[in-house]
């Protein structure tokens, strides 16, 4: 006898979520169904397949799918395409889809985001395609819109969002629901704080909407009002607005012009975003490529890579130079173009470690005062106990392996050395690059490279010539 079907209700209700659960994110096997559906031209099922995506994995959909099947893809969504799938489109490919989708299109679809996630999509497209949207939105839209690209390029003046829930001192909580409650279109649809002003415009205290719902009516906002917020200039840089708000735990943060008037606030979602793009961005650099190489052509990738391998190329001939002092040396005891190669390349990971911990320090603000002597120490002293460790091991494999204890001393001591050396120059290098100005994630591993190199030769074949020969 079957069971009722109220009894299987509940266990279908736990098989849906879980398989939700294991679809989290665009499935590979949803994107060979959407390409077998443009390609049978069977324009039904490719809606049925795409309308029930968040706009992120639209946006992830369209950059799996090659130019034509894109440009067809975009042609049958149309203008079911929702505006938030442009925001989260990688910077490359804005232009391409404001191409496929036209500029008339693209201006409708700005207009219903957010000025914030409006003027990160507008800041990424080339000129042309800039001046026709510019011509097709509204004057409000026009004026956010060139006003946002004055600021700085990755300043809280480009971060932050138009739209803030601001309220007059003298007001009640009554006043201001009812306010919100009237003017729910001019209102942004997500916020977490009220900012209250003074007649200047001019931000003195903030009030969580939290505050507001749980408080009675005829309470003045003055009265609720926290007057410890942290306000954020409109040209401070974005990694130092992330800084504060995770420093100070904090949900959303105003935006001040020169003259101390509120402009627009930072929320969380952006500063997520922020921390993100910093983070891979410096992963990026200590590579010398760009996330734009997965989408540029060949030739412009190859032009990007190449400044970076030129550099590369001149740390090696360096190291090259001091292996070419010691020729004669190598000649004599051939044992040494075996071993040396390990002196350098224990350097150069010992030295990496350091930096590693320590450009992460810098982003983190942990290194001032006695905190960075005590950590350029603390690595000095690794690199030794490290270096002897190594040296130990590596000494007595060099011994048995070529039969010669002196041999197995040289590398030894070269190996304590480079390690000292790596422990030092992997905090010391990001340190000073950071105190000119310069990113430490980018410059640091080819200065620190050379070092190790350079240093763990010298000292292996300078000891192997003093001592052997």
């Amino acid at each position: 006898m079957a069971e009722p079907a109220t009894a299987e209700r509940p266990q279908e209700a736990a098989s849906r979520e879980e398989a939700s659960e294991d679809t989290v994110g665009l499935a590979l096997a949803q994107i060979d169904a959407v390409r077998k559906a443009l390609a049978d031209s069977d324009v039904g099922q490719v809606e049925r397949l795409v309308e029930p995506l968040h706009p992120a994995d639209t946006a992830d959909l369209l950059e799996a799918l090659d130019r034509d099947e894109r440009k067809l893809l975009l042609r049958i969504v149309g203008e079911a395409l929702e505006a938030e799938v442009l925001t989260y489109l990688e910077p490359e490919l804005r232009n391409a889809v404001v191409a496929d989708i036209g500029a008339k299109t693209a201006a409708q679809l700005l207009r219903q985001l957010e000025s914030d996630d409006a003027l990160e999509f507008f800041e990424d497209l080339d000129e042309e395609p800039r001046a026709q949207i510019l011509s097709l939105v509204p004057r409000t839209i026009q004026r956010l819109l060139t006003e946002g690209m004055t600021f700085p390029e990755d300043s809280a003046g480009r971060l932050m969002q138009r739209e803030v829930v601001v309220v007059p001192s003298i007001w009640t909580v009554g006043e201001t629901i009812d306010w919100m409650r009237n003017n729910k279109k001019q209102i942004v649809s997500d916020f977490y704080d009220l900012y209250v002003v003074d007649p200047r415009y001019k931000p003195i205290g903030k009030l969580p909407l939290s505050r507001v719902l749980r408080s009675k009516r005829p309470v003045k906002v003055s009265a609720l009002m926290s007057e410890d917020f942290y306000p954020i200039q409109v040209t401070l840089d974005q990694e130092e607005v992330a800084y504060r708000f995770r420093q100070y735990s904090l949900l959303s943060a105003p935006v001040l012009d020169d003259a101390g008037r509120l402009v627009g606030v930072v929320t969380l979602d952006d500063i997520v975003h922020v921390i993100d793009e910093e983070a891979g961005e410096d992963l990026l650099k200590m590579g010398g490529v760009s996330e734009s190489d997965v989408y540029s052509d060949l030739l412009r990738t190859t032009r990007s890579r190449f400044s970076w391998l030129a550099v590369n190329l001149l740390t090696a001939i360096s190291a090259s130079l001091v292996i070419a002092l010691f020729e004669a040396t190598i000649q004599e005891i051939v044992a040494l173009a075996v071993l040396m190669p390990i002196v350098a390349s224990m350097g150069g990971n010992a030295g990496t470690q350091t930096l590693t911990v320590a450009v992460r320090a810098i982003a983190m603000k942990d290194l001032a005062g006695r905190s960075m002597r005590r950590f350029i120490t603390k690595e000095l002293l690794v690199g030794l106990l490290n270096g002897v460790s190594f040296a130990v091991l590596m000494g007595v494999i060099a011994w048995l392996w070529f039969g010669d204890p002196l041999l197995g001393a040289v590398i030894a001591t070269a190996m304590v050395i480079n390690l000292v050396v790596a422990g030092l120059f992997g905090a010391l290098i990001p340190i000073v690059l950071e105190r000119f100005g310069a990113d430490p994630a980018i410059a640091s591993s080819v200065f620190l490279t050379t070092v190790t190199d350079v240093v763990g030769f010298f000292a292996f074949l300078g000891l192997a010539g003093l001592v052997l020969l």
